[in-house]
C-alpha cells in the first residue's frame, strides 16, 4: 500500500468519525431537552458513520493481515485515536440516553 492510498483510508476514518462525533452531540442536545425519539435517531445515524468508518479501518488490517506492508503515518495514528475516542463518547451517549428517560419519568 502507497502512501497516498494510507491516507486515504486515514481520512475517510476521519471523515466518518467527525461525522458521528457531530450527530453524538446533537444527541447530547436533543437529551437536554427531553427529545428522546431524536437522540435515539442521532445516536442511530451516529452509529452508521462509526460502521462505516470501521469498514476502513478493517480493510486496512485485512490488507495488512494478508502480507501487505503498511507503513504507518502521524495521519493513522490520528485517524485511529479519533475513531476510538468517538465510538466511547457514543457508548457514554448510549447510557446517558438511558438516565435521561429514567430522570424525565420520575
Amino acid at each position: 500500500m502507497n502512501q497516498e492510498e494510507l491516507q486515504m483510508v486515514a481520512f475517510q476514518i476521519i471523515l466518518h468519525s467527525g461525522t458521528s462525533r457531530t450527530l453524538v452531540h446533537e444527541a447530547f442536545q436533543a437529551m437536554r431537552s427531553s427529545d428522546f425519539e431524536t437522540a435515539e435517531q442521532k445516536l442511530e445515524e451516529a452509529n452508521t458513520e462509526l460502521t462505516e468508518a470501521h469498514k476502513a479501518q478493517t480493510s486496512l488490517l485485512q490488507q495488512y493481515a494478508s502480507g501487505v506492508e503498511i507503513k504507518i503515518e502521524i495521519i493513522m495514528v490520528h485517524a485511529q485515536d479519533h475513531l476510538m475516542t468517538t465510538m466511547t463518547l457514543r457508548e457514554v451517549a448510549v447510557e446517558m440516553l438511558h438516565l435521561h428517560r429514567r430522570i424525565d419519568n420520575e
